[in-house]
């Protein structure tokens, strides 16, 4: 019978098994793994070292308790040649299968190999000490109590202090290297980015990471140094300066006189033109470009240097204003030869589904955005041989990313309109094609965007503070506003009374904006120009201020609208009966044609706030429109059906089933009107009496 011997919160039986040996996975140096020899860690104090402990079940009888507690042992060899020790018991019992732990004491001597080992103890028996390898050898450890010495930085192409050197979109080396020689690894941080951590893996414990300048900024790095211990050296702090992105290695402004027979460089060589190409086309307007290139879209509709621009084996990037006439077969911006192939293509693909922007490099295809007939767009593709990544921008944002294999550097001539292929060219662009650059470096996301910046333009600005003869001017000399009966412009009465100085005046009704504003009757009144304002089959802005003569109106009413013969291509309606604002693009000049609606809830009376501003916003580049109402923008909607409208702008009327209707009973201000899409910074300046910040 066994004999069992009472203990706190445990049963230990007579026939103890003893507890097992410590397994080296489960013992630690500080955070480090148990090791001997030369894959002892270096630790920068005196560590804390743990164990976990196993205390075995009996095979038969009463289940222990198992209970124990840590015994552990340190020892060193001093200057003198004489074997130190210390041990340390656990204190309390834990479960087993529980760690167990010794804080060594902070007098360790440093830079000298310190051997510790461990056992469990459950009371009776002890298990055999922990071992760090089949040899029986203990784990060990040196304490180093010297942090690195500080690194030192060096770059050949972005050196320290030098104003300025090398480029924007252009990579560096960056060495580091330290006079300490346990340098593991070297942690660096840019100033805006990026930052990491880098081996130190040359022969000499040096590294080296490759930075590419995104800005011209001034540049500053930070590196540390780290030992094997875990120490930090003081922070090197590294200062340098960066010029502006080199400029194209080739560029065609097809902005020639119509007539000419080539194109002239402004880099590289000059490109001839074939007869299908015709010089003084249109240009997408708020550019630099005042004229492009059309292409015809025949086997003479081509333009080429006849010469080698970009190597496709290197970082190269591509990019122009194209504006397709057609997209009903594939169609190249510009391509370069490679035999019986392009070495890259970039342009617009049809493949079975709808058209999209495409660059294509070896054996990678990127593809993204939507092209559209008649309407303008800045693509540009980019190989980054240093990633290896293929990139895609329409419009100055990134349409898509792929991974290139492996591109090869191409010899053939460069080509504009055409790619080749086995029986010849083909892929023939049809349409307008403007300014085509070509560089030897990367185009960083912020030159994209400058590259596809159409800086909004004024199309007109009707303060609407006087009328004469039935028009009201616009402020720059352009078409007036001509107003119908019914509609009148509203001036603060000159012999007004004062209620602050006449307590029984009767307040006047004073402008919304300004001295004046547009008084509409609701019965048939309105405003207009002859002319379209807008393109409405392109991106624009327009806003007013709007006040609603009446608190809870009748009936929908329009504020603002522009179309053609049928519908209105915009409309911008007040409906009561949901107390909304609603902006209606319809998808064509027809009756009953499709629509696209976006909608903000508003009350029609708006506490004598001075009237509702109200503005639209069309970006053709992202095919959004959002309507902003007292500076709140709705909800972004997609809008893909834009046309170009052919009426003039209605002020206070739109188009209905039975024709012109929805009349306006209130009063208007400020109408602005934009080709553009203007910024949310810009929107709220609208309606104010001022001109807004066009490149905000």
């Amino acid at each position: 019978m066994a004999v069992v011997m009472a203990a706190p919160n445990a049963a230990v039986a007579a026939d103890n098994l003893p507890p097992l040996q410590p397994v080296v996975a489960d013992l630690t140096t500080g955070s480090k793994a148990c090791a001997a020899g030369d894959d002892r860690p270096y630790v920068s104090s005196a560590p804390r070292v743990a164990a976990v402990l196993n205390d075995p079940v009996e095979d038969d009888g009463p289940a222990e308790g198992n209970f124990v507690t840590g015994e552990f042992e340190a020892w060193w060899t001093d200057g003198d040649g004489v074997e130190q020790r210390r041990s340390y018991h656990s204190r309390g019992l834990v479960d087993s299968g529980s760690a167990a732990a010794w804080q060594l004491p902070s007098d360790l001597p440093a830079s000298t190999i310190i051997s510790w080992r461990v056992r469990a103890d459950d009371g009776e028996a002890v298990s055999p000490w922990s071992a760090a390898d089949a040899s029986g050898a203990a784990c060990e450890f040196v304490i180093d109590d010297v942090s690195p010495e500080k690194p030192t930085v060096t770059s050949a192409e972005y050196p320290e202090d030098v104003f300025r050197s090398d480029g924007v979109g252009v990579y560096g080396t960056f060495h580091f290297d330290s006079p300490s020689d346990d340098v593991v690894d070297y942690t660096y941080y840019f100033v805006g980015g990026p930052y990491g951590t880098v081996k130190a893996d040359g022969p000499d414990g040096s590294a080296e990471i490759r930075f590419m300048p995104t800005s011209t900024a001034p540049g500053r790095l930070e590196v540390s140094a780290n030992d094997r211990s875990g120490r930090r050296s003081a922070t090197t702090y590294y200062r340098f300066f960066v010029q502006a992105g080199r400029s194209p290695v080739g560029q065609w402004a097809l902005a020639d006189p119509a007539g000419s027979k080539s194109a002239a460089p402004t880099a590289g060589p000059a490109a001839r033109a074939g007869t299908g190409v015709t010089f003084g086309g249109p240009a997408p307007s708020g550019t630099p470009l005042t004229s492009t290139a059309t292409l015809d879209g025949t086997g003479h509709g081509f333009l080429t240097p006849a010469a080698q621009v970009v190597d496709t084996g290197k970082t190269f990037a591509v990019g122009g204003w194209v504006r397709p006439a057609a997209l009903d077969h594939d169609m190249t911006l510009a391509s370069q030869d490679a035999g019986s192939a392009p070495g890259f293509t970039l342009g617009a693909r049809t493949g079975d589904g709808d058209p999209v922007w495409s660059f294509g490099i070896g054996g990678t295809r990127v593809s993204g955005g939507r092209p559209e007939t008649g309407e303008w767009a800045y693509v540009l593709g980019l190989y980054d041989d240093e990633t290896g990544l293929a990139h895609l921008y329409v419009n100055g944002q990134e349409a898509g990313t792929a991974t290139e294999s492996a591109p090869s550097t191409v010899t053939g001539d460069f080509q504009i309109g055409r790619a080749r292929g086995k029986a010849g060219y083909r892929d023939r662009w049809q349409g307008e094609i403007g300014d085509v650059r070509t560089y030897d470096r990367v185009v960083v996301p912020d030159e994209a965007a400058e590259l596809a910046r159409r800086v909004p333009q004024e199309r007109g600005h009707w303060s609407l503070e006087t009328a004469s003869d039935g028009l009201s001017p616009e402020l720059h000399g352009g078409e007036p506003m001509q107003l119908a009966a019914g509609a009148s412009v509203y001036n603060l009465p000159a012999d007004a009374c004062d209620p602050i100085a006449d307590p029984e005046c009767v307040p006047p009704a004073y402008p919304l904006v300004d001295s004046g504003h547009l008084d509409l009757d609701g019965a048939g009144g309105y405003a207009a120009t002859d002319s379209p304002v807008v393109d409405t089959g392109d991106s624009f802005t327009i806003g007013a201020v709007v006040q609603f003569a009446d608190q809870e109106p009748a009936h929908p009413m329009t504020v603002l609208s522009q179309g053609g013969e049928h519908g209105d291509a915009f409309k911008v309606r007040y409906v009561p009966s949901a107390l909304r604002f609603e902006l209606v693009m319809s998808h064509a000049d027809a009756q009953g044609a499709d629509e696209t609606v976006v909608s903000i809830m508003a009350l029609a009376d708006d506490g004598g706030s001075g009237g509702h501003r109200i503005a639209v916003v069309h970006d053709a580049a992202s095919d959004g429109v959002t309507l902003y109402v007292d500076g709140q923008p709705s909800d972004g909607v997609d809008f893909r059906s834009s046309w170009t409208s052919t009426g003039g702008l209605q002020v206070g009327r739109g188009h209905t089933a039975d024709g012109w209707g929805e009349y306006l009973h209130g009063s208007v201000d400020e109408v602005q009107a934009f080709s553009g899409a203007l910024g949310e910074t810009a929107v709220h300046q609208l309606g104010h009496g001022a001109e807004p910040c066009l490149t905000c």
